[in-house]
């Protein structure tokens, strides 16, 4: 490769948006909107998030491991949010 190829070719590497590249697969690229995106645009939170991560591309990527990382995070999710209740309830 000749010195104006690298050039050009280092050029067009700087001018690619982050949302453009994907480490670790293709899972992601074929989506209409990406869950990244989605999930910043609407401000959801971490453990939402990894729901949302993880139903987007089980299909795609791990399958049965997806799935379960789903319930894991939806049932810490849920231990989460019954015990900030139940701070809430004891603080009254």
């Amino acid at each position: 490769m000749n010195l104006r190829e690298r050039f050009q070719e280092e050029k067009a590497r700087a001018a690619t948006k982050p949302l453009d590249i994907q480490i670790g697969g293709s899972h992601y690229k074929t989506m209409v909107i990406q869950p990244v995106e989605f999930i910043h645009a609407n401000n959801i939170g971490y453990i939402e998030g990894c729901v949302i991560k993880y139903i987007c591309r089980y299909k795609n990527k791990n399958g049965i491991e997806d799935l379960k990382k789903i319930k894991h995070y939806v049932d810490l999710l849920i231990e989460l949010e019954e015990s900030n209740t139940d701070s809430a309830e004891e603080a009254q």
